[in-house]
């Protein structure tokens, strides 16, 4: 009796240290996040909005899933990584080698998972610039 007491301890308290945990991860990430086009020649379009909240509560994104640090065609970054700015690595101009340009890094990160949602019958924006980069 009393070790099966002991084992429903030991996992509630597992349960709620994992719980804990991910909360304290999720309020250090900021929640509005603006995609700013510096670096461009013409800034074409309004920066894009991005929720944290929405894409982590409502789709079930994970942070992995846009955020990455390739090596040797490896994605290594992990969940607690510091976070690089895309235009880091993504240059706005120009491809460095398999480097895609940064509106291209953008677009293709973004489209594709947005693609999928509505392909689940969910609604993502995806087909018309506005309904991510506002009006100008």
């Amino acid at each position: 009796m009393k070790k099966g007491l002991l084992t429903v301890a030991a996992v509630l308290l597992m349960g709620f240290l994992f719980i804990a945990a991910g909360v304290l991860t999720a309020a250090d990430v900021s929640d509005d996040v603006q995609i700013e086009n510096k670096g461009y020649k013409k800034d074409q379009k309004k920066p894009v909005k991005l929720t944290h909240k929405t894409h982590i509560e409502e789709h079930k994104v994970t942070c992995i899933e846009c955020h990455h640090d390739y090596k040797d065609g490896k994605n290594i970054w992990k969940e607690g990584d510091p976070v690089a700015k895309c235009i880091t690595c993504h240059d706005p101009l120009k491809k460095k080698g398999d480097v895609k340009k940064l509106k291209l890094a953008y677009h293709n990160n973004c489209k594709e998972c947005h693609k999928t949602i509505n392909k689940e019958g969910k609604k993502a924006p995806l087909k018309k610039c506005k309904e991510c980069h506002g009006r100008k």
